[in-house]
């Protein structure tokens, strides 16, 4: 379903083609972020390399996605194109760097709390939005990650 004459650049802006779903892209490219969570977490790490490998591969995911998202912008031709949603999987990503080995539920409620912050954008993510490029594509959902991370090790503590 992607354009044949897309490069790289768009196969990652679009997460593989999860951004061209006809339905809630944004939570498509969510789903492929926890995906990855998942995956990484069978790799049986202690927590503390789980989380070490988790926070690299959210941080490769946020490099590479800024320069996909830049070039995505040129080639749909349109500031923040709903087809870009490397953001999503990386933001959804740094949502479990300190809980790497969650739980379904866990796992369900750091999904609702990122998928709500990503559509609520709290100060500073609006703002973020502005930044040129893919700089801005990305980090207005580090900051909804970001967030999500911080809901989720505060409930995390309250049940311990």
């Amino acid at each position: 379903m992607t354009d044949k004459r897309a490069g790289p650049a768009i196969w990652i802006a679009t997460a593989a083609g999860a951004g061209y779903s006809p339905f809630a892209p944004g939570t498509a490219g969510s789903v492929v972020g926890l995906v990855i969570v998942v995956g990484l977490a069978r790799l049986h790490l202690d927590r503390i390399w789980s989380s070490v490998v988790l926070g690299a591969v959210s941080g490769l995911l946020f490099a590479v996605g800024v320069w996909a998202a830049g070039e995505a912008e040129r080639f749909f031709g349109r500031v923040d194109p709903g087809q870009v949603v490397i953001d999503e999987v990386m933001g959804q990503a740094l949502t479990f760097l300190l809980l790497p080995h969650a739980t379904w539920k866990w796992l369900l409620g750091g999904f609702l709390l990122f998928r709500a912050f990503d559509i609520w954008k709290p100060f500073p993510a609006r703002q973020a939005e502005r930044i040129p490029r893919g700089w801005g594509i990305m980090i207005d959902d580090a900051v909804a990650g970001l967030y999500a991370l911080a809901v989720l090790t505060v409930v995390g503590l309250a049940f311990r």
